[in-house]
């Protein structure tokens, strides 16, 4: 046998030496036999907790503190008048039921009756010509253009009158 086989046979049985024999964990098993002897104790109960009044949070509709100040210039803000107002036996049309701002106009259609005004919107393109109604604030297309629809609204002023709003709707290129 070689030398060097003979230490590794000496090294691997004292190895295997230390391994086995005696039980190491006799200081657990006396821990364990001695809580097993113990009376059994009483579980505490749980806290009880205190409920506290909910917070209801009344800033939401006041003006956030980040964004600038808006000043209102009362003198030269329009006032309402009595004789606008929206026909109430007036039957509604069906892009009334959308707001304004979802159109877009696409292009334009001229024929023998008319010239007409394609708005993209409410799932689809629609031809409009002057007269016809559009937006949920009884907007009544006025005037026809190449490059643009013009509108006018009538909303109300906040203080029980209505004003006439011009809005337009430009076209929108490539598209």
């Amino acid at each position: 046998m070689t030398p060097f086989r003979c230490i590794s046979t000496v090294v691997l049985l004292a190895g295997l030496a230390g391994c086995g024999g005696d039980n190491s964990f006799g200081d657990l098993d006396a821990y364990m036999n001695e809580m097993r002897l113990r009376p059994p104790g009483k579980i505490e109960p749980t806290p009880t907790f205190r409920s506290y009044p909910t917070f209801t949070y009344s800033a939401a509709n006041l003006r956030s503190p980040f964004s600038r100040q808006v000043k209102f210039d009362v003198a030269g803000q329009k006032h309402g008048s009595r004789n606008v107002k929206p026909d109430p036996n007036r039957v509604k049309q069906y892009l009334e039921g959308f707001n304004i701002e979802q159109f877009e106009m696409v292009g334009t259609i001229s024929n023998a009756t008319g010239s007409f005004a394609l708005l993209r919107g409410a799932g689809g393109v629609h031809r409009l010509k002057v007269g016809d109604y559009l937006g949920r604030n009884d907007g009544r297309i006025v005037a026809i253009s190449g490059s643009q629809v013009d509108v006018v609204e009538i909303v109300p002023d906040g203080e029980g009158a209505w004003l006439e709003r011009p809005r337009t709707i430009p076209l929108k290129e490539h598209s």
